[in-house]
Protein backbone atom coordinates (compact mmCIF):
# COMPACT_ATOMS: atom_id res chain seq x y z
CA UNK A 1 0.00 0.00 0.00
CA UNK A 2 1.19 3.50 -0.78
CA UNK A 3 1.23 5.46 2.46
CA UNK A 4 1.99 8.91 3.80
CA UNK A 5 3.05 9.95 7.31
CA UNK A 6 0.83 12.56 8.98
CA UNK A 7 2.95 14.05 11.76
CA UNK A 8 6.20 12.77 13.26
CA UNK A 9 5.50 14.04 16.78
CA UNK A 10 5.33 10.54 18.24
CA UNK A 11 8.52 8.65 19.01
CA UNK A 12 7.27 5.60 17.10
CA UNK A 13 6.97 7.45 13.79
CA UNK A 14 10.38 6.20 12.55
CA UNK A 15 9.54 2.57 13.34
CA UNK A 16 6.20 2.80 11.55
CA UNK A 17 7.91 4.41 8.58
CA UNK A 18 10.47 1.61 8.34
CA UNK A 19 7.68 -0.97 8.32
CA UNK A 20 5.77 0.96 5.67
CA UNK A 21 8.90 1.19 3.51
CA UNK A 22 9.50 -2.53 3.91
CA UNK A 23 6.07 -3.38 2.55
CA UNK A 24 5.42 -0.57 0.10
CA UNK A 25 6.06 3.04 -0.83
CA UNK A 26 5.93 6.08 1.47
CA UNK A 27 5.12 9.02 -0.77
CA UNK A 28 5.91 11.73 1.79
CA UNK A 29 5.37 13.11 5.27
CA UNK A 30 3.75 16.17 6.77
CA UNK A 31 4.98 17.77 9.99
CA UNK A 32 4.29 21.43 10.86
CA UNK A 33 7.15 21.67 13.38
CA UNK A 34 10.38 22.41 11.52
CA UNK A 35 12.65 20.90 14.17
CA UNK A 36 10.75 17.62 14.28
CA UNK A 37 10.59 17.54 10.49
CA UNK A 38 14.34 18.09 10.17
CA UNK A 39 15.15 15.29 12.61
CA UNK A 40 12.85 12.92 10.73
CA UNK A 41 14.19 13.94 7.32
CA UNK A 42 17.72 13.20 8.54
CA UNK A 43 16.68 9.54 8.92
CA UNK A 44 14.62 9.05 5.77
CA UNK A 45 14.89 10.09 2.14
CA UNK A 46 11.19 10.97 1.99
CA UNK A 47 9.83 14.30 0.71
CA UNK A 48 8.12 16.66 3.13
CA UNK A 49 4.69 17.95 2.18
CA UNK A 50 4.27 21.69 2.58
CA UNK A 51 0.80 21.30 4.07
CA UNK A 52 -1.72 18.77 5.28
CA UNK A 53 -3.77 19.54 2.17
CA UNK A 54 -0.86 18.55 -0.06
CA UNK A 55 -0.59 15.20 1.72
CA UNK A 56 -4.35 14.62 1.42
CA UNK A 57 -4.21 15.39 -2.32
CA UNK A 58 -1.39 12.85 -2.85
CA UNK A 59 -1.87 9.35 -4.27
CA UNK A 60 -1.29 7.69 -0.89
CA UNK A 61 -4.01 5.14 -0.15
CA UNK A 62 -3.27 5.00 3.57
CA UNK A 63 -2.11 7.54 6.14
CA UNK A 64 -0.06 6.75 9.25
CA UNK A 65 -0.99 9.25 11.97
CA UNK A 66 1.77 10.16 14.42
CA UNK A 67 0.70 13.72 15.21
CA UNK A 68 0.12 15.02 18.74
CA UNK A 69 -2.74 13.29 20.56
CA UNK A 70 -4.78 16.47 20.97
CA UNK A 71 -4.94 16.99 17.18
CA UNK A 72 -5.83 13.38 16.31
CA UNK A 73 -9.56 13.89 15.92
CA UNK A 74 -9.32 16.86 13.56
CA UNK A 75 -6.50 15.20 11.63
CA UNK A 76 -8.32 11.90 11.15
CA UNK A 77 -11.62 13.48 10.16
CA UNK A 78 -9.74 15.27 7.35
CA UNK A 79 -7.95 12.08 6.35
CA UNK A 80 -11.17 10.07 6.26
CA UNK A 81 -12.94 12.79 4.29
CA UNK A 82 -10.11 12.56 1.74
CA UNK A 83 -10.97 8.87 1.31
CA UNK A 84 -7.75 7.52 2.78
CA UNK A 85 -7.36 4.58 5.15
CA UNK A 86 -6.10 5.38 8.66
CA UNK A 87 -3.50 3.89 10.96
CA UNK A 88 -3.01 5.75 14.23
CA UNK A 89 -0.75 5.70 17.23
CA UNK A 90 -2.67 5.41 20.52
CA UNK A 91 -4.64 7.09 21.95
CA UNK A 92 -7.27 7.70 19.28
CA UNK A 93 -8.34 10.98 20.93
CA UNK A 94 -8.49 12.56 24.37
CA UNK A 95 -12.30 12.38 24.70
CA UNK A 96 -14.89 9.86 23.62
CA UNK A 97 -16.81 12.68 21.93
CA UNK A 98 -13.82 13.26 19.64
CA UNK A 99 -13.52 9.52 19.05
CA UNK A 100 -17.13 9.54 17.93
CA UNK A 101 -16.35 12.25 15.35
CA UNK A 102 -13.59 10.07 13.92
CA UNK A 103 -15.79 6.99 13.88
CA UNK A 104 -18.52 8.81 11.97
CA UNK A 105 -16.05 10.14 9.39
CA UNK A 106 -14.52 6.68 8.91
CA UNK A 107 -17.95 5.09 8.44
CA UNK A 108 -19.29 7.80 6.13
CA UNK A 109 -16.26 7.60 3.84
CA UNK A 110 -15.89 3.81 3.83
CA UNK A 111 -12.23 3.82 4.86
CA UNK A 112 -10.48 1.36 7.14
CA UNK A 113 -9.18 2.18 10.61
CA UNK A 114 -6.39 0.52 12.60
CA UNK A 115 -4.90 1.56 15.95
CA UNK A 116 -1.56 0.44 17.37
CA UNK A 117 -2.59 -1.76 20.30
CA UNK A 118 0.45 -3.85 19.50
CA UNK A 119 0.96 -5.76 22.74
CA UNK A 120 -2.09 -7.92 22.01
CA UNK A 121 -0.11 -9.57 19.22
CA UNK A 122 3.03 -10.45 21.21
CA UNK A 123 3.51 -14.15 22.07
CA UNK A 124 3.74 -13.87 25.88
CA UNK A 125 0.62 -11.69 26.14
CA UNK A 126 -1.25 -14.03 23.83
CA UNK A 127 -0.21 -16.96 26.03
CA UNK A 128 -1.79 -15.24 29.05
CA UNK A 129 -4.96 -14.62 27.06
CA UNK A 130 -5.12 -18.24 25.93
CA UNK A 131 -4.86 -19.53 29.50
CA UNK A 132 -7.68 -17.21 30.56
CA UNK A 133 -9.87 -18.26 27.62
CA UNK A 134 -9.29 -21.94 28.38
CA UNK A 135 -11.33 -21.56 31.56
CA UNK A 136 -8.53 -23.08 33.62
CA UNK A 137 -8.45 -20.10 35.99
CA UNK A 138 -12.15 -20.37 36.80
CA UNK A 139 -13.83 -17.06 37.50
CA UNK A 140 -11.29 -14.31 36.84
CA UNK A 141 -11.22 -11.79 39.68
CA UNK A 142 -7.89 -9.94 39.52
CA UNK A 143 -5.52 -8.58 36.87
CA UNK A 144 -2.27 -6.67 37.20
CA UNK A 145 -0.08 -5.19 34.48
CA UNK A 146 3.16 -3.33 35.10
CA UNK A 147 5.00 -1.61 32.26
CA UNK A 148 7.54 1.10 33.12
CA UNK A 149 10.71 2.58 31.67
CA UNK A 150 13.35 5.17 32.58
CA UNK A 151 12.42 7.85 30.06
CA UNK A 152 12.42 10.58 32.71
CA UNK A 153 14.97 9.27 35.18
CA UNK A 154 17.46 8.71 32.34
CA UNK A 155 16.19 11.75 30.40
CA UNK A 156 15.63 10.24 26.96
CA UNK A 157 12.00 11.21 26.41
CA UNK A 158 11.52 14.24 24.13
CA UNK A 159 10.31 17.46 25.72
CA UNK A 160 6.95 17.39 23.96
CA UNK A 161 6.04 14.14 25.75
CA UNK A 162 5.63 16.28 28.87
CA UNK A 163 3.27 18.75 27.18
CA UNK A 164 -0.06 18.36 28.95
CA UNK A 165 -2.06 19.99 26.16
CA UNK A 166 -0.60 17.82 23.42
CA UNK A 167 -0.46 14.55 25.37
CA UNK A 168 -3.46 14.88 27.65
CA UNK A 169 -1.38 13.80 30.63
CA UNK A 170 1.83 12.00 31.46
CA UNK A 171 2.89 8.39 31.97
CA UNK A 172 -0.59 6.89 32.24
CA UNK A 173 -2.00 8.18 28.96
CA UNK A 174 1.20 7.28 27.12
CA UNK A 175 2.87 4.12 28.38
CA UNK A 176 -0.08 3.21 30.60
CA UNK A 177 -2.28 2.79 27.53
CA UNK A 178 -0.91 -0.73 27.10
CA UNK A 179 -2.19 -1.85 30.48
CA UNK A 180 -5.57 -0.29 29.76
CA UNK A 181 -6.21 -2.10 26.51
CA UNK A 182 -4.86 -5.40 27.88
CA UNK A 183 -7.23 -5.10 30.85
CA UNK A 184 -10.09 -4.45 28.42
CA UNK A 185 -8.96 -7.47 26.37
CA UNK A 186 -9.39 -9.72 29.39
CA UNK A 187 -12.15 -8.11 31.45
CA UNK A 188 -14.03 -5.67 29.22
CA UNK A 189 -14.73 -2.08 30.22
CA UNK A 190 -14.46 -1.04 33.87
CA UNK A 191 -17.29 0.57 35.78
CA UNK A 192 -15.04 2.72 37.98
CA UNK A 193 -11.43 3.78 38.35
CA UNK A 194 -9.22 5.54 40.88
CA UNK A 195 -5.69 6.70 40.17
CA UNK A 196 -2.58 7.71 42.10
CA UNK A 197 -0.34 10.00 40.04
CA UNK A 198 2.95 11.40 41.35
CA UNK A 199 5.92 13.33 40.05
CA UNK A 200 9.15 11.88 41.43
CA UNK A 201 11.83 12.32 38.77
CA UNK A 202 15.16 13.62 40.11
CA UNK A 203 16.94 14.07 36.78
CA UNK A 204 17.50 17.83 36.23
CA UNK A 205 17.31 17.53 32.45
CA UNK A 206 13.92 15.82 32.47
CA UNK A 207 12.68 18.14 35.20
CA UNK A 208 13.50 21.12 32.98
CA UNK A 209 11.42 19.59 30.18
CA UNK A 210 8.45 18.76 32.41
CA UNK A 211 7.26 22.31 33.01
CA UNK A 212 3.64 21.12 32.98
CA UNK A 213 4.48 18.72 35.82
CA UNK A 214 2.68 15.75 34.32
CA UNK A 215 2.83 12.49 36.23
CA UNK A 216 5.84 10.22 35.76
CA UNK A 217 4.78 7.52 38.25
CA UNK A 218 1.22 6.20 38.07
CA UNK A 219 -1.22 3.51 39.13
CA UNK A 220 -4.87 3.13 38.18
CA UNK A 221 -7.14 0.65 39.97
CA UNK A 222 -10.29 -0.36 38.10
CA UNK A 223 -13.39 -2.33 39.06
CA UNK A 224 -15.59 -4.40 36.76
CA UNK A 225 -19.20 -5.54 36.66
CA UNK A 226 -18.33 -9.10 37.73
CA UNK A 227 -16.42 -7.88 40.80
CA UNK A 228 -12.97 -8.19 39.28
CA UNK A 229 -10.23 -5.64 39.98
CA UNK A 230 -7.48 -4.58 37.59
CA UNK A 231 -4.33 -2.69 38.57
CA UNK A 232 -2.42 -0.85 35.85
CA UNK A 233 1.06 0.33 36.89
CA UNK A 234 3.26 2.52 34.74
CA UNK A 235 5.88 5.25 34.85
CA UNK A 236 8.92 6.91 33.39
CA UNK A 237 11.22 6.50 36.41
CA UNK A 238 11.95 2.75 36.72
CA UNK A 239 15.22 1.26 35.56
CA UNK A 240 15.21 -2.29 34.14
CA UNK A 241 11.72 -2.92 35.48
CA UNK A 242 10.33 -6.17 34.04
CA UNK A 243 7.02 -6.16 32.22
CA UNK A 244 4.60 -8.12 34.40
CA UNK A 245 1.15 -9.38 33.43
CA UNK A 246 -0.78 -11.57 35.83
CA UNK A 247 -4.36 -12.79 35.92
CA UNK A 248 -5.93 -14.60 38.87
CA UNK A 249 -9.10 -16.61 39.22
CA UNK A 250 -10.77 -18.81 41.81
CA UNK A 251 -9.03 -21.90 40.37
CA UNK A 252 -5.52 -20.58 39.72
CA UNK A 253 -3.35 -17.93 38.13
CA UNK A 254 -1.21 -17.19 35.11
CA UNK A 255 1.87 -14.98 35.45
CA UNK A 256 4.03 -13.37 32.78
CA UNK A 257 7.38 -11.71 33.37
CA UNK A 258 8.88 -10.34 30.15
CA UNK A 259 8.78 -13.32 27.78
CA UNK A 260 8.22 -16.12 30.28
CA UNK A 261 4.75 -17.33 31.27
CA UNK A 262 3.82 -19.77 34.03
CA UNK A 263 0.51 -21.00 35.34
CA UNK A 264 -0.54 -22.65 38.58
CA UNK A 265 -4.06 -24.04 38.73
CA UNK A 266 -6.22 -26.85 40.00
CA UNK A 267 -5.54 -28.60 36.70
CA UNK A 268 -1.78 -28.50 37.28
CA UNK A 269 -2.15 -29.90 40.79
CA UNK A 270 -0.99 -26.57 42.24
CA UNK A 271 2.35 -26.98 40.46
CA UNK A 272 3.89 -24.10 38.53
CA UNK A 273 4.00 -25.07 34.87
CA UNK A 274 5.69 -23.11 32.11
CA UNK A 275 3.34 -22.17 29.30
CA UNK A 276 4.46 -22.63 25.70
CA UNK A 277 4.30 -19.40 23.74
CA UNK A 278 2.32 -19.14 20.53
CA UNK A 279 3.86 -17.70 17.39
CA UNK A 280 4.06 -13.95 17.08
CA UNK A 281 1.38 -12.29 14.98
CA UNK A 282 2.02 -9.30 12.71
CA UNK A 283 1.89 -6.01 14.59
CA UNK A 284 -0.93 -3.59 13.73
CA UNK A 285 1.28 -1.38 11.55
CA UNK A 286 2.25 -4.40 9.43
CA UNK A 287 -1.37 -5.52 9.32
CA UNK A 288 -2.34 -2.08 8.06
CA UNK A 289 0.24 -1.67 5.31
CA UNK A 290 -0.31 -5.23 4.02
CA UNK A 291 -4.10 -5.01 4.21
CA UNK A 292 -4.37 -8.10 6.44
CA UNK A 293 -5.90 -6.56 9.56
CA UNK A 294 -6.64 -8.93 12.44
CA UNK A 295 -9.33 -8.50 15.10
CA UNK A 296 -8.46 -6.42 18.16
CA UNK A 297 -7.14 -3.12 16.80
CA UNK A 298 -10.26 -1.47 15.44
CA UNK A 299 -12.57 1.40 16.33
CA UNK A 300 -14.39 -0.35 19.19
CA UNK A 301 -11.13 -1.07 20.98
CA UNK A 302 -9.83 2.44 20.28
CA UNK A 303 -12.90 4.08 21.79
CA UNK A 304 -12.79 1.78 24.82
CA UNK A 305 -9.18 2.85 25.48
CA UNK A 306 -10.12 6.52 25.47
CA UNK A 307 -13.08 5.92 27.78
CA UNK A 308 -10.77 4.10 30.20
CA UNK A 309 -8.37 7.05 30.16
CA UNK A 310 -11.25 9.42 30.82
CA UNK A 311 -12.03 7.36 33.94
CA UNK A 312 -8.39 7.17 35.01
CA UNK A 313 -7.91 10.94 34.79
CA UNK A 314 -11.28 11.78 36.27
CA UNK A 315 -12.53 13.39 33.05
CA UNK A 316 -15.57 11.08 33.11
CA UNK A 317 -17.45 9.88 36.19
Amino acid sequence: MKTAIFGVWHVHAPDYTRTALKHGEVVGFYEPDDALAAAFAAQFDIPRFASAEELLASDARGVIVCSASNTHADDMVKIANAGKHIFTEKVLALTDADCERVEKAVAQNGVSFTISLFQKYLPARRAVKQVVESGELGNVNYLRFRNCHSGSSNNWLPAHFYNREQCGGGAMIDLGAHGMYLAHWILGEPISAKSAFTLCNQNPGAAAKNTDRVEDNAVTVMTFENGAIAVNETGFVSYCSPVVFEVHGDKGYVYMENNRVIKCTEATGRAQVEVALPEALPLPIEQFVTGNVLPGCGMDEARALTRMMELAYGWRV
